[in-house]
């Protein structure tokens, strides 16, 4: 992605949350996704990056404990890390699904277990911990995600196709960051399916009752 296609990017708030590693799991997925297709918010990233840094260094050293070392150790061995690819391995393929996406997929779309939502909406809720859940949504060209608003934080990213809701219209790269303000009824463009990774803090809330019923059991 260029700084030509992407139109819409991510607020400094969450870029400097992201940089301080302060973000739940399933909004520093999302962060991490948009930062590898934008330009301009991973060259923004690595100002607040350096800016971090320097704190640091200025910073007075705080004396460490005696076992401190081997509690960092336990708890990195207790955590579910996924290891990063060596700096000489082979590239992988370009794909619909970025590469922070396709480290918890285990792949590109043929890789994503489905599951319907009906109207033909698909999620594939993505294994995060912490307090907010991301997942992967897949909506047919031309159909519409239900009416709703929202109870916490809602980051919507483009991957494929595009939506258009009463905001602006969000194409391949385009983050869309929604909070309790905003009620809107996206909208597939009619030309493509559309795929976005969502990640969300709180149940949203939709404004009809089918959905409502589904909610629970849809973990929406």
């Amino acid at each position: 992605m260029t700084q030509d296609t992407i139109k819409h990017h991510l607020t400094d708030a969450l870029l400097m949350a992201y940089s301080a590693g302060s973000l739940p799991e399933a909004f520093s997925l999302a962060v991490a996704a948009h930062v590898s297709m934008c330009d301009e918010c991973r060259a923004r990233l690595g100002a607040f990056d350096t800016v971090g840094g320097s704190l640091m260094d200025s910073c007075e050293a705080e004396e460490m404990s005696a076992d401190s070392l081997a509690s960092t150790l336990k708890l990195i061995e207790l955590s579910d890390t996924r290891p990063l690819a060596p700096a000489d391995a082979a590239p992988i393929e370009e794909g619909v699904l970025p590469a922070p996406v396709r480290a918890y997929v285990g792949g590109d779309l043929e890789a994503v277990r489905w599951r319907s939502v009906g109207m033909g909406v698909k999620q594939a809720i993505l294994p995060t911990s912490g307090g907010a859940t991301a997942r992967l949504l897949y909506i047919p060209a031309g159909a519409a995600v239900p009416d709703h608003g929202h109870r916490g934080t809602e980051l919507t990213l483009v991957l494929k196709g595009a939506f258009e809701d009463k905001v602006d219209h969000f194409g391949p790269g385009d983050i869309e960051v929604a909070n309790e303000d905003l009620d809107h009824t996206p909208i597939a463009d009619i030309g493509e399916d559309c795929i976005c990774l969502a990640a969300t803090d709180a149940p949203l809330k939709f404004n009809s009752w089918l959905p409502r019923i589904a909610q629970p059991f849809l973990r929406i």
